[in-house]
């Protein structure tokens, strides 16, 4: 039996379901959890990592259209729901 368990019929204290992640309750606060960035934005770290999938070159972030803009392949690759899509395909075309 887990620790501080109520028996039988009784429910789950709340505090303990936050820890153990039960029902649609999440934990206040987690070791692995990443700082909260204004909707919108992204990750610096990212930014420095990612490259241009045709020419391997730099992205600037446009935040207005949510783009990571390739001037060198003059292509912009949509960001949708937070995630960078970086299929050419999906890139509109710049000038």
């Amino acid at each position: 039996m887990v620790q501080g368990a109520q028996i039988a019929d009784d429910p789950i204290p709340l505090s303990y379901a936050r820890v153990v992640g039960i029902g649609s309750t999440m934990p206040e606060t987690s070791m692995n959890a990443l700082p909260e960035r204004p909707e919108g934005t992204v990750d610096p770290k990212l930014l420095e990592i990612l490259v241009c999938p045709m020419t391997k070159g730099p992205l600037e972030y446009d935040a207005t259209r949510q783009e990571l803009v390739s001037r060198t392949a003059k292509l912009a690759y949509p960001i949708r729901d937070g995630i960078p899509i970086m299929l050419p395909e999906e890139a509109r075309k710049i000038d």
